[in-house]
């Protein structure tokens, strides 16, 4: 491995942690800052005197992608993100009412799944369209017991074809 240890006299030692404290070099990391919009009055020079000058041009600047990959995932070997799907049951309630005995049933599920390019988006759902993996509303529309329910569900094929889920009640 050519791992070694050296001791290094006290004084050295304080010696080296003010050399790399007080160093007059530019060396060090330099700071990000916003890209530079010369038609913006907000970002003419001197209205950040701690910024450099060379900010990258606006039209140059890599922009932040919202609501799809930044990348093409059309392909076959990104079926695994197209996979993954997300069940948000916002509420499910289920109860007897009135002196009759009524079952009264409401639900809202929606699911949400990404597209071709990793666009997201929500659609209306049901509870019988939920997985077998899901838990909790086992006893839907059984003899009406009580029953009230919320959680968002998670579930997806990995790229070997394995399918994995996570479910948070709240």
């Amino acid at each position: 491995m050519g791992a070694s240890f050296e001791t290094v006299p006290a004084a050295n030692s304080a010696d080296r942690i003010f050399d790399a404290f007080f160093q007059n070099n530019s060396t060090g990391p330099r700071q990000s800052f916003p890209a530079r919009n010369t038609a913006d009055p907000t970002m003419a020079a001197g209205r950040i005197p701690e910024a450099p000058s060379d900010f990258v041009p606006a039209d140059q600047a890599l922009r932040l992608i919202q609501d799809r990959a930044d990348i093409d995932i059309s392909g076959p070997e990104f079926n695994f993100v197209r996979s993954i799907r997300v069940f948000d049951v916002r509420y499910a309630r289920q109860h007897e009412s009135g002196r009759d005995g009524d079952c009264n049933r409401s639900a809202t599920v929606v699911l949400g799944t990404y597209g071709t390019q990793g666009d997201f988006a929500w659609q209306r759902s049901s509870i019988t369209a939920l997985p077998s993996a899901h838990i909790g509303l086992e006893r839907w529309g059984q003899n009406c017991p009580s029953i009230y329910h919320r959680s968002v569900f998670v579930d997806w094929r990995d790229y070997e074809g394995n399918y994995g889920f996570e479910q948070v009640n709240y």
